[in-house]
C-alpha cells in the first residue's frame, strides 16, 4: 500500500458505472456465480449502510459533511473510535434515520469494459 492508495474495491449499486475500483452487481445476473455474486454483493452493501446509519444516528455531526475529504476523514475515524468505544462498554445507539434519497446515483457509464472483466474475473475466482 503506497501513501494514499489502498487494496481493495469500491461497492455500488446499479446506479454506477462498474470499474477496476468500483465492483456493481451483474444486471441481469445468470443462474450460479453471478447470482450468488449479486447475493454477496447485496449483502455486503447492506450491511455497510446499516453501520453507516448507526454511525450516523449517533453522531448528528456526520450527517451532510461540509468539510475538506481530509477533515472528514479524521472526523469519520474518531467517530468511529468513539462508537467502538461505546459498543464495548455496552451503550445502545439510537434507532436508525432513514434517509430520503433515490438508490440510483448517477447513469450508467458506456465506458467500463475494464470494471466488468475484473467483475467476471471475481465471479470466477470466488463464486464457482
Amino acid at each position: 500500500m503506497f501513501k494514499g492508495q489502498y487494496n481493495g474495491y469500491l461497492l455500488g449499486d446499479r446506479g454506477y458505472p462498474c470499474l477496476p475500483y468500483l465492483m456493481t452487481p451483474y444486471p441481469e445476473p445468470e443462474p450460479g456465480p453471478q447470482t450468488r455474486f449479486n447475493l454477496a454483493h447485496s449483502r455486503t452493501r447492506a450491511k455497510v449502510e446499516m453501520t453507516i446509519g448507526i454511525l450516523k444516528s449517533r453522531f448528528q455531526c456526520l450527517r451532510g459533511l461540509r468539510v475538506s475529504p481530509e477533515r472528514a476523514c479524521d472526523i469519520i475515524v474518531a467517530c468511529v473510535v468513539l462508537h467502538n468505544i461505546a459498543t464495548i462498554r455496552g451503550e445502545s445507539h439510537p434507532p436508525c434515520i432513514e434517509e430520503d434519497g433515490p438508490e440510483e446515483h448517477r447513469q450508467i457509464l458506456e465506458a467500463n469494459r475494464d470494471g466488468r472483466l475484473l467483475r467476471d474475473r471475481i465471479c470466477q475466482n470466488y463464486f464457482y
